[in-house]
């Protein structure tokens, strides 16, 4: 079943869990915050729901729960961060806030990180830069669980993608994809709900398109996102986030959820920021320009039924502000998920199904 959750009380739910598992406080504060926004936002497969699997591999060693990333090499508008196989989102964090630093300096930076782990919603990395007025873009590679066009399995990862751009006062545009057709955290998520899923999210070991949820990840591979288009991005993914950091690219990237939970697991990730307020004449007008295109938009004529086009991130961005002022309703499978990392903590809560 369901359950309903303050976003504060979740944020500090993840941060004990983190703790606990041998995560430092600052780690385990920022894994914290990048989850519980991000299933404030609605996307409920990239946020608590991993929790399990981050506090596995911090028990098991293959997430370093207190080792900070360090900067190996550099230049004045690049830098190629070790992330000592620290929480992916400590990672992430820390290779955005340098983009962002040297975007001040340079109008544009990119910042590498290899020896990282999976890093949740590249969105959160993206938003963090618009919110402090830069464009954000971010992404990460991962095992391979994507088909190829007329491959028989698997050939990329997922590998996501995420840009935000600032609007001033207002919301940023904030898209975050996968270079899959869906996530394969939707594929998850259906499979444990008993919900079916449509032909084009997955293809089978020969493949061929198939409904059935049960034989990913093992038996089937997702299919690449508009085909030839998604598997180009994504080779393009692998590319920034491994091939230009040392990442581990590939079949060399360890699987975080079903791998040994000892070893690290070397995701690549890259993030870009860019100070484009500078280049526009100010961030008065770059603002602007943001809101005209935001009205032009939001005045396009619509289909049938349609009462107004949305921007990348609207819907994200209403669910946050509902989530702060009521709550969350985290899904039975997230609930599920979780339940049994409070029983063994012994956590006391009445939003979680506790064992008699």
């Amino acid at each position: 079943m369901s359950a309903r959750v303050r976003v504060a009380e979740l944020e500090d739910f993840c941060r004990n869990a983190l703790a606990r598992a041998g995560a430092c406080d600052c780690h385990a504060a920022i894994a914290a915050e990048a989850l519980a926004t991000t299933d404030s936002w609605g996307v409920f497969t990239h946020g608590s729901k991993l929790l399990p699997g981050y506090v596995r591999r911090l028990r098991g060693g293959g997430i370093a729960g207190d080792v900070e990333p360090r900067v190996e090499a550099e230049g004045p508008a690049w830098a190629i961060l070790d992330g000592g196989s620290a929480l992916g989102q400590v990672v992430g964090v820390r290779a955005m806030d340098e983009a962002i630093a040297r975007a001040r300096r340079s109008g544009i930076a990119f910042v590498g990180a290899r020896r990282s782990n999976h890093f949740g919603a590249a969105g959160y990395y993206a938003a963090r830069a618009a919110r402090a007025g830069l464009v954000g873009i971010a992404m990460a590679n991962d095992t391979p669980s994507v088909a190829a066009p007329g491959s028989r399995g698997p050939v990329t990862g997922t590998n996501p993608l995420a840009y935000a751009i600032p609007a001033g006062a207002g919301d940023p545009i904030l898209l975050d994809i996968a270079m899959s057709t869906v996530a394969g955290g939707k594929v998850y998520a259906a499979h444990q709900l008993g919900r079916p899923i449509p032909d084009d999210w997955i293809v089978d070991r020969q493949g061929r398109p198939t409904t059935d949820a049960s034989l990913y990840p093992h038996h089937a591979a997702l299919a690449p996102m508009a085909g030839h288009k998604g598997y180009g991005l994504a080779l393009l993914i692998e590319s920034l986030a491994a091939l230009a950091t040392g990442a581990a690219m590939t079949t060399r990237v360890g699987g975080w959820m079903f791998g040994d939970p000892a070893a690290p697991t070397e995701h690549g990730a890259a993030c870009l920021a860019l100070d484009v307020a500078a280049m526009a004449g100010g961030a008065e007008a770059f603002a602007g320009r943001v809101q005209t295109l935001i009205d032009e938009v939001h005045a396009a004529p619509t289909a049938d039924g349609v009462d107004r086009l949305l921007l990348p991130g609207e819907r994200e961005w209403a669910n946050r502000r509902r989530a702060l002022a009521d709550g969350i309703t985290l899904p039975a499978d997230v609930v599920a998920a979780l339940a049994p990392l409070a029983d063994e903590l012994d956590w006391k809560t009445d939003w979680l199904p506790r064992k008699p």
